[in-house]
């Protein structure tokens, strides 16, 4: 009987093993892969532009930029997540960074921004906002990068060319934006106007679920593309 038995326990743990062995196989991507893997060195700053009594551009429909800025940058940062690509965002919620007090909020808000990028010790900023203009035919997303920065630059021409392919309206062209938010650090950043909130066509894109996916696809794709993880 006894024989019997540690022969059953026997055959069990092989059994066992097996089983994990297997597992491994078919699920290779465990959590230590990925956080081995080179995306897992990278971090990115995420900021949606303005927040809180700063709404920013607005729409015909109500619709504030502050609203669809943090709305694109959370399926960004999904999609980063899930290559392993740490992110860090300058807000999560629609409040601006500007305190209790209104007085000054915008330096306030601004200054908090950059205290959050240099903490982190990103690779990169990219800064997510809307466009507005006084004549409402203007339309098309557009990337500005850090002045005299090679990586910005490289990055926002890549970027700007997967956005003249795959969306709407896009500007052929980047260039060059002197941001506070791009350069009030030493860390490469892009800031990019995902369209115009002025022209009613492009306001309807952009307050569409389906477009902001679209959007923060392509923005992925082209940091993505630019570190080689393809």
């Amino acid at each position: 009987m006894f024989i019997i038995l540690k022969r059953k326990s026997i055959a069990l743990f092989f059994l066992f093993c097996a089983t994990i062995l297997f597992s491994g196989l078919l699920y290779p991507l465990s959590q230590s892969t990925i956080t081995s893997s080179p995306a897992s060195a990278l971090c990115v700053v995420l900021d949606a532009g303005h927040g809180g009594i700063d709404g920013g551009s607005q729409g015909s429909t109500g619709v504030y930029e502050r609203d669809i800025n943090l709305a694109i940058t959370n399926k960004i940062e999904t999609l980063l997540n899930n290559m392993g690509i740490s992110v860090v965002q300058t807000r999560r919620t629609q409040d601006g960074l500007y305190g209790v007090f209104a007085s000054g909020f915008k330096m306030r808000d601004m200054k908090e921004r950059k205290r959050i990028i240099e903490e982190s010790g990103a690779d990169l900023v990219v800064s997510i906002h809307m466009n507005y203009f006084s004549d409402s035919s203007a339309k098309g997303a557009q990337i500005f990068y850090k002045p005299n920065d090679e990586v910005s630059e490289t990055l926002a021409t890549n970027m700007q060319n997967f956005f003249t392919k795959n969306l709407e309206n896009a500007r052929k062209e980047c260039k060059e934006g002197d941001f506070y938010i791009l350069t009030c650090t030493q860390t490469p950043g892009i800031l990019i106007e995902c369209g115009y909130l002025s022209n009613p066509e492009e306001e309807k894109l952009l307050i569409s679920d389906e477009y902001q996916d679209k959007l923060a696809y392509q923005i992925f794709c082209g940091i993505v593309a630019y570190y080689g993880l393809e």
